[in-house]
C-alpha cells in the first residue's frame, strides 16, 4: 500500500463533505479517524480483499460520503444495527460521524467481522460493537427482535430478501433504510408485498447523487417505517427466502 499523505486526505475530506452538506459533521479528530480507517482498510485490503476501490481519495467519495447520506434518517441517540455490514460500511463511518448512537455490525463471515472489530478500536470508537450473526437467525432472538430503533444495510441483497432479513430486528415506529443502487425503484415495485406483509411502510425514497470525478453517482435510500410487529412465522430459513421470496 502507497503511503497516504494526511495534508491532503484532510482537504480532500473537508471539500467534499462541505460540497454535499456535511462539512457540519467533521472535526480534526474525526478526520483523524478517517485517516486511521483509511490506512487499516488499505492495508488489510492487500490480504483479505475488502474494498474494490483502492484510491485513498476515491475511498472518501464512494465510502465515506457514501455512507454519510443515511445519517439524516437516524434519530438522536438511536440504536442502529448494520445488517451485512462486511468491511463495515456502513457502520464504521457512521460511528466516526454518530458519536450519540449505538452500533451493532453483523456479518456471517468471522473474519470481517474480527476486522471490522479490531478496526473499530484503533480508531477508538465506544459506540460500535459486533457480532458473527446470519441475521435470519438473530432475527429470532428475543433480546435483539424488534429492538433497534434503525436497521440499515448495504449492497447486500435485493429488496424483498432484504426485507424479511432486516424488518423483523425494527421496532414499531422505527425504520429500515436500504441503501441501494440503480434499480432501486425496480426492486421497491418489486417487494411492495414483501414490506407490508411484514410490517412495513414505505416512508420515501431520498435521492443520492454525488460526482466520482467525471462519474454520477446515483444511490438512492429506500426508507421503511416499522407500522406493525413482524408475524412470528418470520425471517424463514435463508434457502427459503432466496428461493421464494415474498
Amino acid at each position: 500500500m502507497s503511503y497516504i499523505d494526511a495534508g491532503k486526505f484532510a482537504s480532500e475530506m473537508n471539500t467534499v463533505f462541505k460540497k454535499y452538506g456535511f462539512s457540519g459533521m467533521l472535526s480534526r479528530e474525526r478526520i483523524d479517524a478517517f485517516y486511521t480507517l483509511t490506512e487499516h482498510m488499505l492495508s488489510v485490503n492487500e490480504t483479505l480483499n475488502l474494498t474494490a476501490i483502492k484510491d485513498p481519495l476515491a475511498v472518501i467519495r464512494l465510502h465515506y460520503l457514501d455512507c454519510a447520506f443515511p445519517s439524516s434518517q437516524i434519530p438522536k441517540g438511536a440504536k442502529v444495527l448494520d445488517v451485512g455490514t462486511g468491511a463495515g460500511f456502513p457502520a464504521l463511518p457512521l460511528a466516526i460521524l454518530r458519536p450519540d448512537i449505538e452500533i451493532l455490525a453483523v456479518d456471517s463471515t468471522e473474519k470481517r467481522i474480527k476486522y471490522v472489530e479490531e478496526t473499530a478500536k484503533l480508531c477508538q470508537l465506544s459506540n460500535l460493537k459486533t457480532a458473527v450473526m446470519r441475521a435470519e437467525d438473530g432475527a429470532n432472538d428475543p433480546a435483539l427482535r424488534e429492538s433497534f430503533d434503525v436497521v440499515i444495510s448495504r449492497a447486500v441483497a435485493e429488496m424483498r430478501i432484504l426485507s424479511e432479513l432486516c424488518l423483523p430486528f425494527v421496532k414499531v415506529g422505527g425504520r429500515f433504510i436500504a441503501m441501494k443502487g440503480k434499480n432501486a425503484q425496480y426492486e421497491l415495485n418489486d417487494a411492495k408485498r414483501a414490506v407490508a406483509t411484514l410490517g412495513g411502510k414505505l416512508k420515501s425514497v431520498d435521492a443520492v447523487s454525488y460526482e466520482n470525478g467525471t462519474e454520477k453517482v446515483d444511490h438512492p435510500l429506500l426508507v421503511i417505517e416499522k407500522i406493525s410487529k413482524t408475524s412470528s412465522q418470520y425471517p424463514r430459513a435463508y434457502a427459503q427466502i432466496s428461493k421464494k421470496p415474498l
